[in-house]
């Protein structure tokens, strides 16, 4: 049998590093170019510290592929248990950046705890659903299966909530959307709640587009509910499904919210009308990317990059650089590399032997996923500008070791997955 070292996924790797450099030479330019006269002077050195949290990312990484895959899941708990504190921690002595309280100082390094907390929360969902009593459970309204899903939901919810606490909602949509991922791979539930519950996130989403794209989808969800499954209860939860989150959520936007809460989950939908406060960003990220062309305007050579037109360009709107610098060429790089990474996790979870690497990936796959469709959809304005970064690429020491650590950790699982046939929990 190969060594576990020859049993790494390398295309991963290699898409990994491709992805981090294309974020270090975005973020060089942006704080490099004519643009540095604008910047504060904490920014300027953004792509030196970017260049050497990549490089303890990559020393983390090496270090947890000499981990036991066996390890590494009886470590979940642990792990766990250390992000909640660590979340609870930023509640109480955190420190407040773009009106998110989720930052700890610790020595000389400044932590955003949830970015971290991904790492704990999917090691320990993995963990508890790939346990046998678990995984035997009959699905219906029985004790053991109210019990598993009890804790499926707590799992995902404690870190959830003590995000949203911290004033961090775009994060903690994330948690949710890792725990919807790993509940489809899981086969804890049927397939038709599993679609259920994509259908009324979709209809949240249209219920902020449009009122009328709302009805119509709730009617065809539900018409295609009832040909798929031939049951008038679960078409008419459909139909409440869709069309109650969609009535709830326009409730909570136009009667709950405040007018500039409002502004910024509806800016996307019409920016010119919030021109000069919340839409400022989408319409000067879609002229920048717009400006591109083909081949880009050049390195350090984008206009609105180097003018500093665009807020936030090196963190959460680095893809606008790459669009306007590097042109349509350059951000459909970044979209084959995503892809690419994505369909690689996705093939060895579908290839695991066992239930916890199987599951493990599923929820890296959710995150990557849900982060690259709304930063991405947020820079062209089809998504609310919310705070996702892009992975890898957007500068956070913070986020690129996260995601370094839970790809580390898929790749771990994948090499070392012959241990796990005398893993207990399997």
């Amino acid at each position: 049998m190969l060594p576990w070292y020859k049993r790494l996924d390398w295309p991963s790797l290699v898409a990994w590093a491709a992805l981090v450099a294309l974020g270090v030479a975005a973020i060089w330019s942006s704080t490099h170019g004519p643009a540095r006269e604008f910047l504060l002077d904490s920014v300027k050195d953004n792509a030196n510290k970017q260049a050497m949290w990549a490089v303890v990312s990559l020393v983390v990484m090496v270090a947890i592929f000499f981990f036991r895959a066996r390890m590494l899941m009886r470590l979940a708990p642990v792990a766990y248990v250390a992000c909640l504190g660590l979340l609870v921690a930023a509640l109480v002595f955190g420190r407040e950046i773009n009106g998110a309280k989720s930052w700890l100082q610790i020595g000389p390094a400044s932590l955003q705890v949830a970015e971290l907390a991904k790492v704990g929360t999917v090691l320990a969902v993995a963990a508890f659903l790939s346990l046998r009593g678990v995984r035997s459970v009959q699905i219906g309204f029985n004790s053991g299966y109210i019990m598993a899903l009890a804790g499926f939901a707590a799992i995902i919810l404690v870190p959830t909530v003590l995000v949203v606490m911290q004033n961090d909602t775009g994060t903690g949509l994330v948690f949710l959307a890792m725990g919807y991922f790993v509940l489809f791979w899981s086969g804890l539930v049927p397939l038709w709640f599993v679609g259920l519950i994509a259908a009324a996130g979709v209809a949240g989403y249209l219920a902020i587009v449009n009122a009328a794209y709302l009805a119509i989808f709730a009617l065809l969800a539900s018409a295609g509910y009832l040909l798929w499954t031939r049951s008038k209860w679960i078409t008419a939860l459909s139909l409440v499904a869709t069309g109650g989150v969609g009535i709830a959520a326009r409730f909570f936007l136009f009667e709950v919210l405040q007018p500039h809460q409002q502004g910024r989950i509806l800016a996307f939908t019409d920016p010119e009308q919030f021109a000069s406060a919340e839409g400022y960003h989408v319409i000067q990220s879609k002229a920048a990317i717009g400006s591109g062309g083909l081949f880009g305007k050049g390195f350090t050579n984008g206009t609105q990059t180097q003018l500093a037109y665009i807020p936030e360009q090196s963190t959460d709107f680095v893809y606008t650089i790459i669009g306007e610098e590097l042109g349509f060429l350059g951000t459909a790089g970044i979209l084959v590399l995503f892809a690419f990474l994505i369909i690689r996790l996705v093939t060895l979870g579908v290839n695991a032997g066992s239930a916890a690497p199987r599951l493990f990936m599923a929820g890296v796959t959710g995150i990557f996923l849900i982060h690259l469709l709304i930063n991405v959809g947020m820079t062209i304005g089809l998504m609310p500008v919310i705070g996702i970064p892009l992975p890898f690429v957007s500068y956070g020491g913070s986020a690129l070791l996260a995601n370094s650590t839970m790809l580390a950790i898929a790749l771990t699982l994948h090499a070392r997955h012959d241990e796990f046939a005398v893993y207990r929990a399997e």
